[in-house]
């Protein structure tokens, strides 16, 4: 039961992270190899406003994710909106941006190291003990659980409820149709993408509650983002969830009863798994 409740609070932040780069490529078709590198520049934004001014975390989420969904923007404006107008096809687009991106991350690493050096960091925040169910965790740990669950669930009402939640669906589901029925395609992508940069800041700033960073651990998660993504299903909300909570636990048994080392490379013994048998995603038809 320790080891499991342990894995759920740990894959309800991977699921934070994780549906940032879901909304970049299952809507914006922009495999963000960058995306750990925002992950970490929220966990930077958290440890400096919490060591130099004593402000909260849960306070600086506030300050990351506006921040975060401007810079994200820009990205996509100025970098990423070329390659989708000059793409002749979806292969094309996913080729060009995985390029893009991966230098985009050794620009994110290398601005971080010029700033912050190379050091490890983190902090202490309500590094105290709480018992669920006759076991102890920290404190940290079970709030971000709690935050990341929350703006999981505003996330996928808004997506499945709202007009523009619902005009993203459908263009991660079946873009040319979507333009076909009036949906602003170049718009929403941008959306999209600043978005999922958002996102993943604002999970980038729970998990240094209880996590050491460093400038080049970005790549760790933009890794298991991936993992997590494919095995949830593109552009599938759920199923993102469902992965995370799967990938968390099975991290979680692998550190406590095998060697902490192996993690990864369980994951991505997993990860695999699904691509042998299950490529479609946890929820995905097969096609006919």
């Amino acid at each position: 039961m320790d080891i499991l409740i342990t894995g759920i609070l740990l894959g309800g932040t991977y699921a934070l992270i994780a549906m940032g780069l879901n909304l970049q490529y299952g809507v914006a078709r922009i495999m963000n190899l960058a995306n750990g590198e925002m992950l970490v520049a929220g966990g930077y934004f958290a440890f400096i406003a919490y060591t130099a001014t004593q402000l909260s975390p849960i306070l600086t989420i506030f300050l990351v994710a506006p921040l975060a969904f401007a810079l994200n923007w820009l990205i996509y404006r100025l970098m990423l909106q070329p390659l989708v107008n000059r793409a002749k096809n979806r292969g094309q687009l996913e080729t060009d941006s995985i390029l893009a991106t991966f230098g985009l991350s050794f620009i994110g690493v290398g601005l971080m190291l010029s700033f912050f050096g190379g050091d490890y960091f983190s902090y202490s925040f309500l590094a105290v003990p709480v018992e669920l169910l006759g076991s102890t965790y920290g404190a940290n740990r079970v709030l971000s659980f709690v935050m990341a669950v929350l703006i999981c669930g505003a996330l996928y009402l808004w997506l499945n409820q709202s007009r523009p939640g619902l005009s993203i669906r459908a263009i991660a589901t079946a873009p040319a149709s979507a333009r076909l029925v009036g949906i602003d395609v170049k718009h929403l992508s941008a959306l999209a993408f600043a978005l999922g940069g958002a996102v993943t800041a604002v999970g980038g700033a729970l998990i240094s509650t209880y996590l050491t960073l460093d400038a080049s651990t970005g790549v760790v998660f933009t890794l298991k983002a991936l993992i997590i993504v494919i095995m949830g299903g593109v552009g599938d909300v759920r199923g993102t969830i469902v992965a995370a909570l799967l990938l968390g636990i099975l991290e979680t048994v692998v550190a406590s009863l095998l060697d902490p080392g192996l993690t990864l490379a369980a994951a991505y013994v997993m990860f695999l798994g699904i691509l042998l048998f299950r490529p479609q995603g946890l929820f995905g038809k097969k096609p006919t």
